[in-house]
């Protein structure tokens, strides 16, 4: 996937894109309401009807495998649908078109607005996808954004995020010693590299 090349420095937003910006969010927040139906439809599918053949209480049966269409997302995890909701639960097309939505949050809305600056101390890599641990936190994140963002979440629900979800992960995750120590921070002199991971024969 290819990287905007502006993420590499600082970002800075000047006032007359602050209307794309509320756009971005807008839309950002349409397409995680669409994936909730879509998962909430996954995680409650019903039967095909079969022409009015059978009575109504055919629809209300509880759903097998079986009754999902071959090779759908339902179909693959089973009539309880989806196990997890975290990214690091899926794997191959699920994974990937999860990743491809989270980034696009990633480069959209939270890099411009809280990225700050790219220091030895405060580290980013360009390359984040590649770190799990990156993946997983900024995964979480992005769910939470997701939930307290909501109308439904109420009036502190954006400041809760802020305070409980975003302070946090972002403390973490651009520590010094964080997924992201490794990796170089100039962009003359860029070097992509992750930690390794402790030895399990040594725990």
């Amino acid at each position: 996937m290819s990287e905007p090349a502006h993420d590499s420095e600082p970002v800075r937003i000047p006032d007359h894109n602050l209307n794309d910006l509320v756009a971005t969010v807008t839309e950002l927040v349409t397409e995680s309401r669409k994936q909730g139906e879509t998962l909430a439809r996954l995680t409650d599918v019903q039967p095909p009807e079969q022409d009015g053949q059978h009575d109504e209480h055919v629809h209300t049966e509880e759903t097998t495998p079986a009754s999902a269409p071959a090779g759908s997302d339902a179909a693959a995890s089973g009539a309880e649908g989806p196990s997890s909701i975290f990214i690091l639960a899926l794997d191959g097309k699920a994974y990937a078109e999860e990743l491809a939505a989270l980034t696009t949050w990633v480069h959209h809305l939270l890099l411009p607005v809280y990225g700050r600056e790219i220091t030895t101390g405060r580290p980013w890599c360009q390359q984040w996808h590649e770190h799990p641990e990156a993946v997983a936190r900024l995964h979480a994140l992005w769910l939470a954004w997701q939930q307290l963002t909501d109308v439904e979440a109420g009036l502190a629900g954006p400041s809760t995020w802020h305070r409980d979800h975003l302070d946090p992960a972002l403390l973490q995750l651009r520590a010094p010693d964080g997924p992201f120590g490794a990796c170089t921070t100039s962009p003359a002199r860029p070097n992509h590299r992750l930690l390794a991971s402790p030895d399990p024969a040594g725990v």
